[in-house]
């Protein structure tokens, strides 16, 4: 069986011209591509392997980030299909009203490229800053499957990593406010709302967790974990009435980016599943022993699964 993860699924914007997505009509082709290839998973086949039951093969679609794109674009395609997914959304901007951190990141990017973007940060920051522990691990480890170009990759690793995490905000609101003063207007048109959220699940498709506010846990203590986890949880089961299944996914998603005390909280929550982004196939041994560190392919491993950028493919 073959999880497959994506985030944005859209058509290009010229506003955008860097951004990094899927365009709609390439995912479209690679649905076409799994279906002659594998077939996909039922969800009720899927459910069962971690009750016993047969492990079965074809594709699981997952998508992150609870983003606008996913009941926009995603949506309709799956149901004039007949198909179903599982939607991760992290919690916080429903409940703070703000992007987050990693959103804004890829809106500056997306925008005016990795050069621009750079230069403001460097502007921005000074290197007591730069105070991460793990900074050689993340140097190393993130970003090796993406095509991003080399100052777009040193941002998003400034930004997301070795930035210290009292001093995000603070950079980011320095950087939006000199390129998108107009921020809080785009909020709306950027996430799920929460009736997009209720009406997914109606049709079938399975609303998970991905945190509050998708920060890294393992460079987080125990108890903030926790109140990350069980946070979106109960955000989720107020928007939505019930959580027919309970599943998370693990932000960023590497095994560098959650421990021992992530695994030990989802168990104890009685979540049924949740995915990282090792690139492999899952198998009963992982259901079984293993369900919370299930693996997840990104799309862009497969035909049509390649990222556009508007800037790249006019060039």
């Amino acid at each position: 069986m073959k999880a497959v993860m994506y985030h944005y699924v859209r058509p290009d914007s010229p506003e955008f011209p860097h951004f990094r997505h899927l365009h709609i009509d390439d995912f479209k082709a690679q649905l076409d591509y799994f279906e002659k290839e594998y077939g996909f998973v039922k969800r009720e086949d899927f459910l069962n392997a971690f009750s016993g039951g047969d492990l079965p093969s074809g594709v699981l679609l997952t998508f992150d980030d609870g983003l606008a794109d996913h009941y926009a674009t995603v949506l309709p395609e799956l149901q004039k299909r007949g198909l179903w997914g599982i939607f991760y959304v992290p919690t916080d901007p429903h409940m703070s009203g703000k992007m987050l951190s990693v959103h804004r990141t890829h809106l500056l990017l997306g925008a005016f490229g990795g050069n621009a973007v750079l230069e403001k940060t460097r502007e921005a920051i000074t290197d007591d800053m730069l105070a991460n522990e793990h900074r050689e691990d993340f140097r190393t480890l993130t970003y090796t499957s993406q095509n991003n170009d080399e100052a777009a990759t040193l941002v998003k690793r400034i930004l997301n990593y070795y930035l210290g995490s009292e001093y995000r905000d603070t950079v980011l609101d320095s950087l939006m406010s000199a390129f998108f003063p107009d921020e809080p207007s785009r909020f709306a048109h950027f996430y799920l709302s929460p009736s997009e959220m209720k009406e997914m699940q109606e049709a079938g498709m399975i609303v998970g967790s991905h945190g509050v506010s998708h920060r890294v846990m393992s460079t987080l203590p125990a108890a903030e974990q926790e109140k990350e986890i069980c946070d979106s949880f109960a955000f989720l089961e107020k928007t939505l009435g019930t959580l027919p299944v309970k599943t998370y996914c693990h932000p960023y998603g590497g095994a560098y980016s959650y421990n021992d005390n992530t695994l030990n909280i989802l168990s104890k929550e009685k979540c049924l599943f949740s995915f990282d982004v090792n690139p492999r196939d899952i198998t009963a041994e992982d259901c079984a022993e293993h369900p919370q560190t299930l693996p997840r392919y990104d799309c862009n491993q497969f035909p049509h699964g390649t990222v556009r950028a508007l800037a790249a493919s006019t060039a």
